[in-house]
């Protein structure tokens, strides 16, 4: 029987909260495709309804929330990555959070390796315009700066129609294509994972 997994989810909406997302829905998704692979995924940490401080080391100081954050996500052998698509990128909120993940490239350990290295990442990603493949160029080349393992078929996404007003989590039905991907992205991140938690990077 395959080991057990842990994944943590973020979700890096611009709002606090309050009412569910496309993005709480696109990384449900996903977690509900990871269950079906023995991958417990925590429940989604929405960046913005905590005090993430901006700046680039992993603790700014009194009152900043990254650092808690920070242990959830290395606690765990598989990050999702969840953002919605501005302006065809990212948000400001997930830039937020890779740019606190710069601090890694400091805290190296004998052999070289940051406290992501054989830890895998993917990314959940939802917008209402075309961007989500330039979303998923900036995401993963960020993650792997900052020693995250990108596994193939990473990203789920979905995109409404261009000049459109729906929003994912408003969708009757889920687009099959979707489930399909979120499929594969669980299946091969997992198989990944394993691979790394039983011979992990040798630095």
């Amino acid at each position: 029987m395959p080991a057990s997994l842990k994944a943590a989810a973020i979700n890096c909406s611009l709002s606090s909260g309050g009412r569910e997302s496309s993005t709480d829905a696109m990384l449900a998704v996903l977690a509900d495709a990871f269950g079906r692979h023995d991958v417990a995924v925590g429940d989604p940490i929405r960046i913005a309804s905590h005090a993430v401080r901006w700046g680039v080391s992993s603790d700014e100081g009194d009152g900043d929330a990254w650092p808690a954050i920070r242990e959830d996500i290395l606690a765990a052998d598989i990050l999702i990555f969840g953002t919605p698509i501005w302006l065809g990128q990212p948000s400001s909120v997930a830039k937020l959070v890779l740019e606190r993940m710069d601090a890694f490239l400091s805290e190296t350990d004998a052999a070289g390796r940051m406290p992501s290295y054989s830890k895998v990442a993917v990314a959940a990603i939802v917008g209402n315009e075309d961007g989500a493949h330039n979303v998923c160029a900036q995401l993963f080349q960020a993650l792997n700066d900052v020693g995250w393992t990108i596994p193939a078929v990473a990203g789920c996404y979905w995109v409404g129609e261009a000049m459109g007003s729906t929003d994912f989590k408003d969708l009757e039905h889920r687009p099959r294509k979707t489930s399909q991907t979120a499929a594969m992205v669980a299946a091969n991140a997992a198989h990944l994972a394993r691979l790394l938690k039983a011979s992990p990077y040798p630095g």
